[in-house]
């Protein structure tokens, strides 16, 4: 990186922290949208803290998140959910990568909307299926077609997603170009400057 570049970034940081005033960004969206590998890098770019709610929440339940479904059911942990969220967004300078069901929730979606600024990282079908299907702990993949259940959570989820404060769409590129697309999305927003896309 040239000199340049790196003051550029550090008057961008400075100018997004400034107009985020304490309040968590919040990313949302599908399981293998990138949340957390995005966030990672994004929290370090804008010397955030970083926290997964999926951490969060097995730390809080001693338990990992498919036992909890299966031992408890799905709405016993989006209660469980919708408490550490909230209890996260109280945190100031946090950068928050949520589960694929968080924003979903009714009670969890007013507390991000009232409390954070919200990203929906967005990505299409296949660049999804490609992703979750290298990892076996999806609890609500484990059906007979994994691909149409994933179909069918984008069909009910995307409109939901949609109310984020800033829509990012995700491709198969290095996380730092996603990262920097959300840092210029977030300006533009929280400075009335551009489009939320």
């Amino acid at each position: 990186m040239t000199r340049g570049n790196a003051a550029e970034r550090k008057v961008e940081r400075e100018a997004l922290i400034s107009l985020l005033a304490g309040r968590p960004i919040v990313l949302v969206g599908m399981m293998g949208a990138g949340k957390t590998t995005v966030g990672r890098k994004l929290a370090s770019r804008l010397g955030l803290a970083f926290v997964d709610s999926d951490d969060a929440i097995e730390a809080a339940a001693g338990m990992k998140i498919e036992d909890i479904f299966a031992t408890r059911g799905e709405a016993e942990f989006r209660a469980g959910e919708t408490r550490v969220i909230s209890r996260l967004l109280r945190e100031p300078d946090t950068l928050i990568a949520t589960g694929g069901g968080a924003f979903i929730n009714p009670e969890t979606r007013e507390l991000i909307k009232a409390g954070g600024i919200s990203v929906w990282i967005k990505a299409d079908f296949e660049l999804l299926f490609s992703r979750v299907s290298r990892r076996s702990n999806r609890p609500l993949l484990k059906t007979a077609d994994p691909r149409a259940t994933l179909k069918a959570l984008i069909d009910q989820r995307y409109p939901i997603y949609a109310e984020a404060d800033v829509t990012i769409v995700s491709r198969d590129v290095p996380q730092d170009v996603v990262a920097a697309d959300i840092i210029a999305a977030l300006s533009a927003h929280l400075s009335g400057t551009g489009p939320q896309t």
